[in-house]
């Protein structure tokens, strides 16, 4: 089934949004609209903004001032416009819940009704989205027995199981190795481009998923810039956002970011350093 948004030409739009905690301000004047089948990036530092803009999306936290709509839709709770993949975090072994347990969990946020058409409908959509990702092999084993790239595989299909128009990842490229990252970027932009889905994907590491970005939303100290990645990630404009000296050097088609001071620990991983070249490598924010 290919999704669509009737009527409406925006998968997402915030217009005129700010969110701020007291007198602290992540971000203000925000206007972004995303179109079905876009894909963006959402960098920056830690503390940015960049998870809380995706609460606000899923209904989480809601806007200080300004408007944020999903498919022409105020932003709810469980909207089923909306699939969420967040950050890959290990599920220990032992645990009994199944691959397709975890994927049914997606159909869970949904009220589809009860009985047998419920179960045979339920059952339909996990199977799909089981497909979709090529976990069919392993669908019914243990999740603590399957390997972090098995495990976010079936996340991104716990994303999919309600066909949504709209995919919002939190980092889900933490932690995998680069042969993962590679099929788990490569999962989500498949999605994007047979379902025409739009795509916002916070992370702090550009390089795996440079290739398929449309656009580049990059949040700094209440600042922010809305561009293509060769328009936002310049030494001139990352400079100017975080007001010290930084320069972007492109080297074997990745991206590198060298700055001073604190520019170079904000600055490593979404610019593509690797640990150990004169960078701190930083966990994404948990309380913004």
């Amino acid at each position: 089934m290919t999704s669509s948004l009737p009527d409406h030409p925006h998968a997402v739009e915030l217009s005129g949004a700010r969110l701020a905690f007291g007198e602290r301000t992540l971000w203000d004047h925000l206007d972004l609209a995303v179109h079905p089948g876009e894909f963006v990036a959402v960098l920056g530092p830690n503390g940015a903004g960049k998870t809380s803009l995706l609460k606000v999306l899923l209904g989480q936290l809601p806007l200080s001032s300004g408007t944020a709509t999903i498919a022409g839709t105020p932003v709810h709770t469980g909207s089923p416009h909306v699939g969420y993949v967040p950050q890959q975090k290990t599920l220990e072994v032992g645990v009994p819940l199944r691959g397709r347990d975890l994927v049914g969990l997606g159909v869970d946020g949904h009220l589809w009704g009860t009985g047998i058409r419920h179960f045979k409908r339920r059952k339909a959509a996990v199977d799909a989205a089981i497909a979709q990702v090529g976990a069919q092999s392993y669908a019914n084993a243990l999740v603590g027995d399957l390997s972090g790239g098995e495990q976010q595989r079936l996340r991104v299909a716990q994303a999919l199981v309600g066909d949504p128009q709209v995919l919002l990842c939190d980092e889900p490229l933490l932690s995998l190795d680069l042969a993962n990252q590679h099929l788990v970027s490569t999962l989500i932009d498949q999605r994007r481009k047979d379902h025409d889905t739009a795509v916002l994907f916070v992370t702090h590491e550009i390089n795996p998923i440079l290739p398929l970005v449309d656009r580049v939303l990059y949040l700094v100290d209440g600042q922010f810039r809305i561009g293509t990645p060769s328009e936002v990630m310049t030494s001139e404009v990352l400079s100017e956002l975080y007001r010290t000296e930084v320069e972007v050097l492109e080297m074997r088609g990745r991206l590198v970011v060298v700055g001073t001071g604190d520019a170079i620990d904000a600055l490593g991983s979404a610019g593509g350093l690797r640990p150990g070249e004169g960078v701190h490598h930083h966990h994404p924010e948990d309380n913004e």
